[in-house]
């Protein structure tokens, strides 16, 4: 009975002697994880309405939040009685020792660093690297996060992206489109010709300047082929590409101009 009265005794002086501490504690992480959020939002609203670039927003941001989280946790750790220089030399030894255990993060956030810094690319561009095609969507800390055409989601390393080649299709307003059709050799080349030309004329995406390029640039095993070059703005180019085979076709079974088929001819001789 005297053994229970005595841990009774204790508990109540613990919770005397800390309670207050503690609940302080819970408040003010309540509180300040609610002005954390508060703040990362105002300071998002500010850099919206200063038209800041949408991937340092979403960079900064996340820095940010995770910055003011760290230095509160700092703050709780001190107000229940841990000494700050303990604390911090405990938290550099982690940080020495997560440091080595996660090289490869280290790398992505540097790798995030120099993309918002250099911007290879911007959230909105359509760009090829490291494998993948698509619509940059995310630029994060530690990774950038791709849109694919066929609507598949690719998160990539920021570490890997730093160090790769990168093809960015808007950058540049307008682009070439790079087509290639084949005749056969008994079709008239100058009517295929007046074709191409006529189909690019009537196209309004269609740029005149610079002017659309139509040559001969094959003398193939079954076909004469013709590049055929027109400039466009870049929002255009897949829907002319696609168009311009369609109409070609429809065009040269209008015509008669054929669109020949790799074919072998096979002589048999009897001895």
């Amino acid at each position: 009975m005297n053994n229970m009265q005595n841990y009774t005794d204790k508990a109540v002086g613990f919770l005397m002697v800390y309670g207050p501490k503690l609940l302080l504690t819970i408040v003010t992480l309540v509180i300040g994880l609610w002005v954390i959020k508060l703040f990362v939002k105002a300071l998002g609203k500010t850099m919206e309405r200063s038209k800041t670039d949408e991937s340092l927003q979403r960079f900064l941001l996340s820095l940010t939040r995770i910055f003011l989280k760290i230095m509160l946790v700092i703050s709780v750790a001190s107000m229940i009685g841990i000494q700050m220089t303990s604390f911090i030399a405990i938290l550099g030894a982690a940080g020495l020792a997560v440091g080595f255990a996660l090289q490869g993060s280290l790398a992505n956030f540097a790798g995030g660093v120099l993309i918002i810094l250099f911007k290879p690319y911007k959230i909105g561009d359509f760009v090829e690297t490291a494998g993948y095609k698509g619509t940059v969507k995310e630029i994060q800390i530690f990774n950038t996060i791709i849109k694919t055409p066929d609507n598949k989601t690719v998160i990539i390393p920021n570490g890997a992206l730093s160090n790769a080649s990168i093809t960015n299709y808007s950058t540049e307003n307008t682009r070439r489109v790079d087509m290639v059709f084949g005749i056969g050799y008994s079709d008239d080349i100058k009517k295929a010709k007046e074709i191409f030309e006529e189909l690019l004329k009537n196209d309004k995406r269609v740029l005149s300047d610079p002017a659309p390029m139509i040559v001969v640039s094959e003398l193939g095993d079954s076909s004469v082929n013709f590049a055929v070059r027109p400039w466009c703005n870049s929002a255009d180019y897949w829907d002319i590409y696609f168009d311009m085979h369609e109409k070609v076709k429809f065009e040269f079974d209008k015509q008669g101009v054929s669109i020949p088929f790799p074919q072998q001819d096979v002589h048999l001789y009897n001895h």
